[in-house]
């Protein structure tokens, strides 16, 4: 592809600055991004104008970056805008999948005009992740907007793309800004910009190349192609013994539909604890398909064991204390957040943690006698939570707090014996028990009950509030347990705690079960 040459039959004069506007947010090098663009426009002899409007996106703040550029002329110095004006911008470049998203709230993408440039991965921000379900904001949303709004769209995800080259996505999306022939300039002209930046040339012009070669290749890339979350099937062989032999179990025991949910419990619980747990998960939910197989589920395609095999997975590998820590210190989690941040190998990264633990959490991870014995003594517990019940800001880069968490994480050892441990096998074992005894008379209902493990996630305040839900979902049970409508019931109490934190919508939803 080489539209470079027809750059000027799509503007037919260049009476009006040619305007491009940047939506990126904090650490995305967006600034970066629209001084390459004045810089190269500068070299080829233009005149160009950058402005900039921080705002908020919930993530780590969103800022957009207006540029326009003219052709220098003999003594006459152009008046330039300071923002977009909505149907008037030629080029929209997002950052991320849900800044395009924005981009075509806001009026700047128009559909006679615009070609969109945009990242297709995302970043998640604060209202989705502290949602109780699933608050993502859905793409296909953002895909059937720019699939009318823009006149051309080039998307893929740049930010992986970057990584992968060692650079950040300021330069991934210069390349696919180079390949779009939207700037009349050539391709190194571009190349020539970075390298009189002096600043990771070297790495810069790897993820440069990589998006100009990308974007010629599949210009038109639809954001459909967006990847989504797909479970994994069974494969041949885990790569380990242990876990080969957990694998030939599934594909011996259980039906087909389960494998892959069956496969993603086995690798979360050996994670979580090891292989042995794992083989503890499939012999519970062995147990569970027995009763559904004799309950008649082969007619329902076994839909309660493939729900059991999702959520006695998720029950076992609940979040405490151990588990946070574990992850706080594994090396892949440096290596992860040195890559988003982009640091050198020369350069040293702090991340700085915020912990409130509570006496409750502290107990939860003692020996279960040890644990009670505290508990039963309000003076000692009250005590001891004054202490400990206070927010801290933890460096985990430091020797010190490193140390303190991996000591903590290796507890792991001995979860089993703790008290949180005999507290969620007890609470477990009564939702399974509870799904079960409604399998031959209401079948649907026993598969709704296993859902609503669902609202109980998380560790401290978030899973007390969980389970709060879980249990006053529940309590609508004896209600709807005989009822053909039950299972849909439960669906919508579910679906109304899952709504907002403080379950106003959930005290309504009951209200209205108490009145059937």
């Amino acid at each position: 592809m080489n539209e470079h040459v027809n750059f000027s039959s799509s503007r037919l004069s260049t009476d009006k600055p040619l305007s491009i506007a940047i939506l990126a947010m904090g650490g995305q090098g967006g600034g970066v991004l629209a001084d390459w663009i004045v810089g190269l426009a500068e070299e080829q002899g233009w005149m160009a104008q950058t402005t900039s409007v921080p705002g908020v996106a919930q993530r780590t703040g969103a800022t957009i970056y207006y540029i326009e550029m003219l052709p220098a002329r003999d003594g006459h110095a152009p008046i330039f805008s300071l923002m977009p004006t909505p149907g008037d911008v030629d080029v929209v470049m997002a950052a991320e999948l849900m800044e395009a998203g924005r981009s075509v709230l806001r009026g700047i993408v128009t559909p006679d005009k615009t070609v969109l440039i945009a990242s297709t991965h995302r970043s998640f921000a604060v209202s989705e992740k502290q949602t109780p379900g699933d608050g993502i904001g859905n793409p296909e949303v953002v895909v059937e907007a720019t699939d009318f709004a823009a006149k051309r769209t080039i998307a893929f995800d740049m930010e992986t793309l970057a990584i992968k080259n060692g650079s950040v996505i300021s330069s991934s999306m210069f390349g696919a800004l180079a390949a779009s022939g939207s700037l009349p300039f050539p391709k190194e002209a571009f190349e020539a910009t970075i390298r009189a930046g002096g600043k990771g040339i070297e790495a810069s012009l790897r993820a440069f190349n990589a998006a100009f070669e990308r974007a010629s290749g599949k210009p038109n890339e639809a954001l459909s192609a967006t990847p989504h979350k797909r479970l994994e099937g069974l494969p041949e062989t885990a790569g380990h013994p242990a876990l080969d032999r957990l694998v030939n179990r599934i594909r011996a025991e259980f039906p087909e539909p389960a494998w892959p949910l069956l496969f993603a419990g086995v690798k979360k619980l050996t994670d979580f604890q090891d292989p042995a747990y794992a083989d503890e998960y499939l012999t519970r939910v062995a147990a569970l398909h027995a009763l559904d197989r004799k309950a008649g589920g082969e007619e329902k395609g076994f839909a309660f064991t493939v729900q059991a095999a999702k959520y006695t997975a998720v029950a076992m590998a609940y979040d405490d204390v151990i588990r946070v820590a574990d992850l706080k210190v594994r090396a892949s989690r440096f290596d992860r957040v040195r890559k988003e941040v982009g640091a050198k190998d020369d350069q040293i990264v702090y991340m700085t943690e915020y912990m409130h633990p509570r006496m409750e959490e502290v107990c939860g991870t003692l020996p279960k006698g040890l644990g009670l014995w505290i508990e039963s003594r309000p003076a000692l517990f009250d005590r001891l939570d004054h202490m400990v019940n206070k927010g801290r800001r933890v460096q985990t880069g430091t020797l010190f707090w490193f140390l303190g968490l991996y000591m903590v994480s290796v507890l792991r050892k001995g979860r089993r014996g703790t008290l949180r441990h005999a507290r969620e096998v007890e609470h477990r074992e009564a939702w399974l028990s509870t799904a079960t005894g409604l399998l031959a008379s209401n079948y649907d209902l026993a598969v709704e009950v296993l859902n609503n493990r669902r609202l109980v996630k998380g560790y401290s305040d978030t899973h007390a509030r969980g389970l709060s839900k879980f249990d006053r979902v529940m309590s609508a049970l004896s209600m709807l347990r005989d009822r053909e409508d039950g299972a849909a019931w439960m669906r919508r109490l579910r679906q109304a705690a899952l709504l907002d934190e403080n379950g106003v919508a959930l005290d309504g939803a009951l209200k209205t079960v108490g009145t059937l």
